[in-house]
């Protein structure tokens, strides 16, 4: 039952993919009438272990050697991600790619410019430090807001002159909203 948990090789990398490959095309997880049967000493008692443990050198690359990129959303930021191929059932050669959940309607606010100072998360504001058009340097504080009682200051991203200050001490804000431009 130890070998079913030790690493294993995918693309010269140990790792316990196969494992989890294994488990969850077995009967007793992909059980037809609905029930799951996979429980913490299914792995000790009933888990038919044919995985072959990797006996190779950490960094060899597969025997396959083909490779899938895939575009991922980390937050907020885009990154490309190259995996050995059907890696976690992706599709191999441009897959389609997974919808997005649908999000309920937001109410309208300002859209967020590339010169936007906005709330990365929600919360309220305990400390305004600019005021409209005044000139401020790339790092200065602009506003703090206090969430789950830790508070974020929200820093200028470039220098130039505040603008559409719309803040005010106390005002809950949600997670995106723009809280000043800075041109």
């Amino acid at each position: 039952s130890r070998r079913a948990l030790e690493e294993f090789q995918v693309d010269g990398m140990p790792t316990v993919i196969p494992f989890h490959q294994a488990v969850v095309t077995d009967p007793a997880y992909t059980a037809a009438n609905g029930s799951f049967e996979v429980y913490t000493t299914w792995i000790e008692t009933d888990f038919d272990n044919q995985i072959t443990p990797y006996t190779g050198a950490v960094g060899e690359p597969a025997e396959d050697g083909e490779r899938q990129t895939v575009v991922v959303e980390v937050g907020g930021k885009r990154l490309s991600v190259t995996l050995p191929a059907g890696l976690g059932g992706l599709a191999v050669g441009g897959g389609t790619a997974a919808k997005k959940p649908k999000r309920s309607a937001k109410k309208a606010g300002a859209a967020a410019s590339g010169d936007s100072v906005t709330s990365p998360m929600q919360g309220t504001i305990v400390k305004i430090a600019v005021e409209e058009g005044q000139e401020v340097a790339e790092g200065d504080v602009v506003v703090v807001i206090e969430a789950m009682k830790m508070e974020q200051p929200l820093t200028a991203h470039k220098s130039g002159v505040v603008t559409g200050l719309n803040a005010t001490v106390g005002e809950t804000v949600a997670n995106g909203a723009v809280i000043a431009e800075i041109k």
